[in-house]
């Protein structure tokens, strides 16, 4: 078992924030954090980008970067596998694992739409089979938030599917109601890693229900990205500075984090 699996504990679970470039993966892992996630979102925000703009190529350097950077374990967002076919799925699972990552999440849908539930779980099967056994394979159910009409018993049943695909995490995005979250954790035998979204369950309510791995998206890039913006239009538009108490906690911590 690898020792980025042993960290998601039911009931103790993993806080994974996600970096979306080196400095803030170092910044993470001075902070504390056992592991540290990619974030797809916020990475392609990076390019002057939105979420689904990046290539293979381009997520993989990206991962290259932050396993050289950081002394923790790291997965990565791999979205729907970057491919269109079974073989292109197990082809970057592949190429992801000899990039020295702990782990690496696929999504059941592409962009455009989702996957049926046997397309869905045979790309699952093939990135296990590219990642091999070290490679923490991380099946992610995006129906929840992409389909109307999707019940808890359909979010169930596709992890559950996912689960016996091979997959050793599931992910769960959609549900913010503690009990459905509850009944998902109950029903998939897996660790599950719930997102942390407005209005949801906090850590502590996720933790009682056995939550085994807690992650925040792109939301602590666009919290940085939100920051700017804010003391940007302060500038343009009253010629003033504001912000500067942040700027001086920030400042110090990449003091911190970096100096050697």
């Amino acid at each position: 078992m690898s020792a980025f699996l042993d960290l998601h504990r039911p009931g103790d679970p993993l806080l994974l924030p996600n970096p979306w470039d080196i400095g803030s993966a170092r910044l993470f892992e001075h902070l504390g954090f056992a592991a540290l996630a990619t974030t797809s979102s916020g990475f392609a925000a990076t390019l002057g980008r939105v979420d689904g703009g990046v290539t293979r190529d381009e997520a993989l350097a990206h991962a290259r970067e932050l396993v050289a950077a950081a002394g923790v374990p790291v997965s990565a967002d791999l979205e729907h596998g970057f491919g269109a076919t079974e073989a292109e799925v197990t082809e970057t699972f592949r190429l992801a694992a000899a990039t020295g990552l702990a782990g690496g999440s696929i999504e059941d849908w592409d962009g455009t739409r989702t996957f049926t539930i046997d397309e869905a779980a045979a790309r699952v099967a093939a990135a296990v089979a590219g990642a091999g056994p070290d490679f923490v394979v991380t099946a992610r159910c995006d129906a929840h938030l992409r389909e109307p009409g999707q019940t808890r018993d359909d979010t169930i049943a596709r992890l559950r599917a996912y689960a016996e695909a091979g997959a050793q995490v599931v992910y769960a995005p959609g549900p913010t109601d503690l009990d459905d979250i509850r009944a998902v954790v109950d029903a998939v035998p897996r660790p599950v890693n719930v997102l942390l979204r407005p209005g949801g369950p906090g850590g502590r309510e996720l933790a009682a229900v056995g939550v085994a791995r807690v992650s925040v998206g792109g939301m602590f890039a666009f919290t940085a990205l939100g920051a700017v913006v804010d003391a940007a239009r302060e500038l343009l538009e009253a010629g003033t500075l504001g912000g500067t108490e942040l700027a001086a906690r920030g400042g110090a911590a990449v003091r911190a984090a970096f100096t050697p």
